[in-house]
């Protein structure tokens, strides 16, 4: 432990459980990511047993990922003041009460706010995570650490839709869909069980909770997808567009008066640093078209082509068993080529979404996707292991802790845009649901090339990689917005 600074101040007062603390909180983060998709395959179903309209849908999606992004960096500043282990606790109970509350949930309305409260839950935990992962793990090894958070996230993530499907194919005790939200209740109570091997920190002296922030964030957030879920559905009222408004004036408001706010969640820093902005806008416009890529496959593959859950799942398995092995080459191919493998990766999968749209149509063409698929995966994988190091390498320090805080913000938020949109563009008029997929397909290869315009950003020019010392450092950064 010695040597292990804590990220703002906060001190150390009770150790840890050795090397329980890593398994704890990784399957803290596991459960987190395994919630954004594990309903993307359940969504058809659910849409149909409660009668939802496709913006209630949208937001039974997005809902979780909307609280989960707005509270991340906010929640970073209330462990700082009240401790990890306390936060790491909190969050994790309120989020097993919206897992049991969505599996009860009687209608569309009820579900929205259980996901709402499971992303709130969500995202008071995760920045805890990694600042004791910062505490506990000594600097040598906590590169390593890392490495396997970023595998957690990615295994999570692709793991979410096939456990989707086998629950809803199996139909456990007749639950149906609720039992892909009762699934993340086990594991939430191993996390919650594993907190007593945690370290405990007392708050740090004079650490301020920049309220002013909290409000202009979650509120100009909030106003952003909102519309974009239930325009489409409502043939966009005037409502959605003066929301729309106003988030952009409310976040500019937040952007504007951060240099004269004492404790800003966010350092002014930031906005002057060309890589740092590269960064952040770099991994919100990849998320964009993820989680979104797979949720609009699902959907078409089961409610267009008539994919039991379960056969949809499966087919996307070429795509979770590539991100694997990709990830698993990712660490060699950035320390050898550094971004670059970002661009690579982001042109891989645009490419992957446009062959796709053709080959779905037809029953040997799917055959013929599943290859497409693993080519996609393996570029998924290699962009999402590699991301947030070459990033942070890349960023000057005086803005590296409020990066390593936006990060995972542009992650969830990117996630919560992304399904909004992609659910516009699939549900647009169109002559058929060939046609609608064709057209949600180009949405993402438009995104993922996007993506790869935006990686070019982050080259350095008087090097074409980080060194690994470099990354190495990077990795352990993950300090609190604002410090």
């Amino acid at each position: 432990m010695k040597g292990s600074p804590s990220l703002s101040g906060g001190r150390l007062v009770a150790g840890g459980g050795g090397r329980l603390v890593l398994p704890v909180v990784l399957s803290a983060t596991f459960v987190q990511l395994l919630n954004v998709t594990v309903a993307q395959i359940a969504a058809p179903v659910i849409r149909t047993d409660l009668g939802a309209g496709s913006g209630a849908v949208q937001l039974i999606l997005a809902g979780y990922t909307l609280t989960y992004a707005c509270l991340l960096i906010t929640a970073a500043r209330l462990g700082d003041r009240y401790g990890y282990h306390r936060l790491f606790v909190l969050g994790t109970v309120i989020f097993m009460a919206g897992s049991v509350a969505a599996a009860c949930a009687p209608d569309a309305r009820f579900l929205i706010a259980a996901r709402l409260v499971q992303g709130a839950g969500s995202g008071l935990v995760a920045p805890q995570v990694l600042s004791i992962i910062q505490v506990v793990v000594p600097a040598a090894r906590r590169p390593r650490a890392l490495g396997l958070f970023g595998a957690t996230m990615g295994v999570a993530s692709l793991a979410g839709p096939l456990i989707g499907g086998l629950l809803v194919g199996a139909d456990l005790f007749g639950l149906g869909w609720r039992s892909v939200f009762l699934v993340t209740v086990p594991v939430a109570l191993v996390s919650l069980t594993g907190a007593t091997v945690l370290p405990r920190t007392r708050g740090a002296t004079g650490q301020r909770v920049d309220g002013v922030g909290v409000l202009l964030t979650t509120v100009g957030f909030g106003a952003l997808v909102l519309p974009l879920a239930l325009g489409g559905e409502a043939s966009w009222p005037w409502w959605t567009w003066a929301t729309l408004a106003v988030s952009v004036a409310v976040l500019g408001c937040f952007a504007l008066t951060l240099p004269h706010r004492p404790d800003p969640l966010v350092h002014p820093s930031l906005f002057r640093d060309r890589r740092a902005r590269a960064g952040v806008l770099l991994v919100f416009v990849f998320n964009s078209g993820v989680p979104s890529f797979t949720y609009l496959l699902f959907l078409h593959l089961q409610s267009a082509i008539g994919y039991h859950a379960l056969t949809a799942a499966l087919t996307s398995a070429p795509f979770a068993a590539a991100a694997v092995l990709g990830s698993r080459g990712a660490p060699a191919l950035a320390r050898r080529h550094g971004s670059a493998v970002l661009t690579v990766s982001a042109l891989v999968l645009a490419g992957t979404a446009l062959a796709l749209a053709p080959l779905i149509g037809t029953a040997a063409g799917r055959w013929a996707a599943l290859p497409v698929l693993a080519l996609g995966g393996a570029a998924f994988g290699s962009f999402t292991a590699s991301v947030f190091a070459l990033v942070l390498a890349r960023v000057a320090g005086s803005a590296a802790g409020s990066v390593s805080g936006l990060l995972p913000t542009a992650q969830q938020l990117g996630g919560s845009i992304g399904v909004a949109a992609a659910g516009l563009v699939y549900f647009a008029p169109a002559a058929g649901p060939g046609a609608a997929f064709r057209h949600a397909m180009i949405y993402e290869a438009a995104v993922f090339a996007v993506t790869a315009l935006i990686s070019l950003r982050m080259r350095d020019r008087n090097r074409p990689a980080a060194p690994r010392t470099d990354a190495a450092r990077a990795a352990g950064m993950f300090e609190t917005p604002g410090s």
